[in-house]
């Protein structure tokens, strides 16, 4: 076994990887950005060395600086985590190269299941079913174009290289396919370097359903069992659980079997994913599946994996890699109980899922019962736009479904972030979905249900405001009313009717406040929780945290803030524009497109440019109708949350 290993990675995976590692007593050496050089990872690790800026093509994705600190750490091996190097094959040689060991298959392997295409080819020889499409090497816009109508619509664009949603688009007119071409080869080189792309028939009521394998460097090759995906928006997973509810043992065997014929295909060893999709129209079935690609690496959901085998993932993969025979064969397997995994991401559901930085002033994560959280930040930590927004992972197990969705549900309810917006509110909506709950799954259950998923943009909830305005009053009190007079043009009498809110005196110790118009009396109950007594409501139990001049109140998964500001600040509107027809970057990011110039007319609604954060596109659309004017930024430039893009003016 090793006596030491570098972790090639950062956040929640680096740390999970190196408390393996410290478990089985190997040194644990952590490289770094500048953006992470206090991240729970680094102080975690025996030793960590910086290897550049926050950009990740600066810093995690330097294979030559990234070996030299291994050489000078005297690693013995390497574990790329997933993302970033884990199934770069120049790396593995590299690592071989060095005389270090590569954690994972070999880069053959890597190669041989890299691309999309080939890939497909390779498995089809071996007797697993492929979906049909067009996996040639041909590129032009007009000869995939002819393909995809042959094809039949609807169907499924996808980046050669890759994974992780990035590259990928439903078309389901012919008439739409050339913009999505476009965008997808974009957001493919953006994310791969690789514009190339396939054309596939898009199955009905699709299934997400994908195998977890592992071989050693003895030939042997088994599976640990199906995990079920479908719950997916944007192509990227949001929930995912094991067993795949619906699955039978005869089903599970040839699922089980396909994938580890196309794993031994290319001679794997080590952890990796076979992908399918299923038709679940008709449920799973032993001839309803087909392959999608391999992931070569450890999957970000595998904790649901190793809960109900009880087997750790990444400790087979370290002695996989020193050499060591798997320690159980196939029939020697068994599942325990159902367990149920959701992504906690620092994202804004209402906003199309854009991701939400800052630092995170309040982190409680759940505990108890059947309960793990695998996280890479901690309170007072940031959430950068330079990654991926993940906060947590919350997997809940039990002895069947039902339970491990209600220990889940339970976790989530008890989940406080402050800061960042969250999913905290969808992910709950989600798994408490009659849908969802009856087993009645497929990729598009999300999309068809946005409204009741809680995917809008909710009411000002008069008690949330209520409770943040009070806390607020309670430090500066005069400072907050001469604000909101002058924001909202309020009379002196606070107990006008305008919209807002006021302050007054109210009984035994609380005090009332007017929200829109109605006298609600409020009381804090202690410095860090407020509680709030509404004749119509009954009581209701609120999370505040203070942080200088604003207030989080959060209630129902939901975050409010509340703060002080200028009388003159404008507000937003939900297409990244204000009330002066500013267009404005709506995150952190790349701006990727403009498709306007100066002095053309435009549509309210009409997209105006995509930007581009954490390797996904987003489109900035006109908040209003008028002419373009003032465009500040070239394609190609990066730009801050709220920079001005350009400006609408009247036409």
């Amino acid at each position: 076994m090793f006596r030491s290993v570098l972790i090639a990675n950062r956040g929640e995976i680096a740390l999970r990887v190196a408390r393996t590692a410290r478990r089985m007593g190997l040194r644990v050496i952590a490289v770094y950005s500048d953006a992470d050089a206090k991240a729970p990872f680094v102080t975690f690790a025996d030793e960590a060395y910086r290897i550049g800026p926050a950009p990740a093509r600066e810093s995690y994705l330097v294979a030559e600086r990234i070996l030299a600190v291994a050489k000078q750490a005297g690693a013995e091996c390497i574990h790329p985590g997933y993302g970033f190097l884990s199934e770069n094959a120049e790396f593995a040689e590299a690592c071989a190269a060095a005389g270090i060991a590569f954690v994972g298959p070999p880069a053959s392997a890597i190669r041989a299941m890299g691309l999309k295409d080939a890939a497909k080819s390779l498995v089809e020889k071996a007797g697993v079913p492929v979906v049909p499409g067009y996996h040639g090497e041909r590129q032009e816009a007009a000869f995939l174009k002819e393909k995809a109508y042959q094809i039949g619509y609807p169907v499924l664009i996808k980046a050669v290289a890759g994974g992780g949603g990035k590259g990928m688009r439903r078309v389901d007119r012919h008439l739409d396919f050339e913009e999505a071409l476009a965008s997808a080869q974009r957001e493919a080189t953006n994310a791969f370097g690789d514009p190339r792309v396939l054309v596939e028939k898009y199955v009905t009521a699709p299934r997400h359903v994908e195998v977890q394998v592992f071989g050693d460097q003895h030939g042997n090759v088994i599976h640990f069992f199906e995990r079920d995906c479908s719950m997916q928006r944007r192509h990227q997973k949001v929930i995912e659980e094991a067993p795949a509810p619906g699955m039978t043992p005869e089903v599970r065997a040839a699922f089980g079997k396909a994938a580890v014929e196309a794993a031994k295909a290319v001679g794997y060893y080590g952890a990796g994913t076979i992908e399918f999709i299923a038709d679940g129209s008709q449920g799973l079935r032993a001839d309803g599946f087909y392959f999608m690609e391999m992931n070569t690496r450890l999957q970000v959901e595998h904790p649901v994996t190793e809960m109900i085998t009880g087997f750790d993932l990444v400790e087979l993969q370290l002695r996989v890699a020193a050499g060591e025979q798997l320690p159980v064969t196939q029939d020697q397997l068994a599942i325990h109980g159902h367990a149920v995994e959701a992504r906690l991401y620092a994202e804004e559901p209402e906003r199309g899922f854009l991701p939400s930085t800052g630092k995170l002033h309040a982190l409680r994560l759940p505990q108890g019962e059947g309960l793990r959280i695998d996280s890479g930040v901690i309170e007072g930590g940031e959430v950068t736009p330079f990654y991926d927004p993940m906060i947590a992972k919350i997997i809940a197990h039990g002895p069947d479904r039902e339970t491990a969705l209600d220990r889940l549900g339970l976790a989530l309810e008890s989940t406080i972030v402050a800061g960042p917006k969250t999913n905290t509110r969808f992910l709950k909506a989600l798994i408490d979905h009659p849908d969802f709950r009856a087993e009645k799954l497929d990729t598009g259950l999300i999309d068809r249900n946005l409204a009741a998923l809680g995917i809008v943009a909710p009411e000002i909830d008069p008690e949330t405001v209520a409770v943040g305005a009070l806390a607020l009053a309670a430090r500066e009190k005069e400072r907050l009313e001469a604000v909101a007079t002058a924001r909202s043009g309020w009379p002196s009498d606070p107990w006008s009717e305008a919209d807002g809110f006021a302050l007054h005196p109210g009984r035994e110790g609380s005090v009332r406040v007017l929200v829109e118009g109605e006298a609600r009396d409020v009381r804090l109950e202690a410095a860090a929780e407020a509680a709030i007594d509404i004749p119509k409501t009954g009581h209701r139990n609120f999370t505040l945290v203070e942080t200088g001049d604003t207030n989080f109140v959060l209630v129902d998964g939901l975050q409010t803030e509340i703060r002080m500001v200028d009388a003159l600040d404008v507000t937003f509107d939900d297409h990244g524009g204000d009330a002066g027809g500013n267009v404005k970057s709506p995150m952190h990011g790349k701006l990727v497109a403009l498709f306007v110039v100066d002095g053309e007319v435009v549509e309210k609604g009409q997209r105006v440019a995509i930007v581009e954060a954490m390797k996904m596109e987003h489109p900035v659309l006109a908040p209003r109708a008028g002419r373009v004017e003032g465009i500040a930024f070239e394609a190609g430039a990066q730009m801050g949350q709220g920079a001005r893009i350009l400006s609408i003016a009247e036409a």
